[in-house]
């Protein structure tokens, strides 16, 4: 007997983060706030990286969307685009096409968000930017 989950059990996996995935996709198209912070898990964790005020770990879904607000209020940030929807057994993720603006100064990037899901909600993220250095400028 081995412990590998059988190919059913693999499926359903998918399709659990891929239905998650897809939801908050779709409300951050739509820019519908509530749905969006609907998709969180109460017990969500962002993972930040780079160089700047707001890089680190961020527990707690509230703790993490005033992190999220706050890159927003620096930044101007704006979605321009979803390229694509991944989803796997242990992790979806979203490439996505962004927009900043600070002082004068805009920047269009790609930014990887790999999740992980719980309960069918978001429960963690980590955010890999195609630019680091240009995001912590902007996030100083």
């Amino acid at each position: 007997m081995t412990d590998k989950p059988s190919d059913l059990d693999n499926q359903a996996a998918i399709e659990q983060t891929r239905t998650a995935v897809s939801r908050y996709a779709r409300a951050w198209l739509a820019g519908d706030r509530a749905a969006i912070a609907a998709c969180y898990h109460e017990d969500f964790m962002l993972h930040y990286f780079g160089r700047n005020p707001l890089a680190g770990e961020h527990s707690g879904e509230m703790a993490s969307l005033a992190i999220l607000a706050e890159v927003t209020r620096r930044t101007h940030r704006r979605l321009l685009g979803i390229i694509d929807i991944m989803a796997g057994p242990e992790r979806g993720a979203l490439l996505v096409r962004e927009r900043f603006e600070r002082d004068g100064e805009s920047a269009e990037f790609e930014r990887l968000l790999v999740y992980a899901v719980r309960d069918g909600l978001l429960g963690e993220c980590w955010v890999y930017d195609q630019d680091q250095a240009l995001i912590d400028r902007f996030l100083r």
